[in-house]
């Protein structure tokens, strides 16, 4: 990741004054299909983007970028990265400033990667989550008041990225985030495997038409199904787990999720999310992947999750001084 952080800021400086004119991108060079006659989808590719999965309601009905504000835009990220690098990493002081990461390891990227788009959901048309249902707006108000009023008050407070049970932006659906951009795709004829860099999850994807297992089996991940639409691999998730906590949804979640080649170095990532008991109506964002040169390295978790013990442990120490233990 250190590698790909480093060359992306030259790339990114160079994207600035190639700024793509619409979306999805155009196709530069004839899409490679394998040797039974499908799309070749083999490769690692980087999804990472400062765009937004929300559009700022400022922009209103702004569904596109001009080239200039797209190119400010990216020229901005640049330089705050730039500026960044060079400051000192801040400490973690107690009872006040809890530190962070030293931005060398942040790995944002910029706002086109193929589109001048101003949210990653393209529906509904205002860019926007569609309203929650009062339900979805009882548990996520919940959810904020448990973790103001008891924190860290064991494993399961935390959320599942946190945890490092999964990557906090391998969904499913895979979505943008700080870092780790990245998601490895093997392909065979009955078989997909979608792998994350972020805790290196992987999914494996029959597409030989077998049924979902039965639906009282939850996991975290869900249970995915494939078939092909033409040229577009279609993804059928359903049977989520709730545990993993993702946007406030529930069991009921049901994902789809198109992949099509759009030419050798470009897929287009479109995924549509449905939960009744969390919204309103489904929605629907777009994020197009970028072909990577490089090759995926592991990601190390829970090796390094100093900070779980350290925050309940922390927590344990609050709780003996209320109760007036030395």
């Amino acid at each position: 990741m250190k590698h790909r952080a480093i060359t992306s800021l030259s790339a990114a400086a160079t994207l600035v004054a190639v700024v793509s004119l619409g979306s999805p991108a155009l196709a530069q060079t004839p899409a490679p299909r394998t040797a039974w006659g499908q799309p070749d989808l083999h490769g690692v590719w980087d999804f990472r983007t400062i765009t937004p999965m929300q559009r700022p309601e400022e922009l209103a009905d702004k569904e596109f970028l001009t080239e200039e504000e797209a190119a400010n835009l990216d020229q901005e990220a640049v330089a705050r990265d730039a500026r960044l690098w060079e400051q000192p990493a801040r400490r973690t002081e107690a009872g006040g400033n809890v530190g962070a990461y030293n931005n060398f390891w942040m790995d944002r990227g910029t706002n086109t990667i193929g589109t001048r788009r101003t949210s990653l959901i393209i529906d509904p048309p205002n860019g926007r989550y569609p309203p929650m249902t009062a339900d979805g707006q009882r548990r996520a108000d919940a959810r904020r008041d448990d973790l103001r009023d008891n924190p860290a008050t064991w494993t399961t407070s935390f959320s599942s990225g946190v945890r490092c049970v999964l990557g906090f932006n391998a969904g499913p659906p895979m979505n943008p985030s700080a870092y780790n951009n990245n998601m490895q795709l093997f392909q065979a004829e009955d078989y997909v495997v979608l792998m994350t860099e972020m805790v290196n999850t992987a999914r494996v994807v029959p597409l030989d038409g077998r049924p979902h297992v039965d639906s009282a089996i939850r996991q975290w991940s869900g249970d995915s199904r494939g078939h092909w639409d033409g040229d577009t691999l279609v993804i059928e998730t359903k049977n989520f787990d709730a545990k993993r906590q993702w946007r406030n949804t529930t069991n009921n979640a049901h994902l789809i999720e198109r992949i099509t080649l759009v030419d050798a170095e470009t897929l287009l990532y479109v995924f549509t999310v449905t939960d009744p008991d969390t919204w309103t109506s489904a929605w629907t964002a777009e994020v197009p992947m970028r072909k990577n040169p490089e090759p995926m390295y592991e990601y190390a978790c829970h090796e390094g999750n100093y900070a779980m013990p350290v925050m309940l442990g922390g927590r344990r120490v609050e709780e003996m001084a209320s109760a007036g233990q030395p």
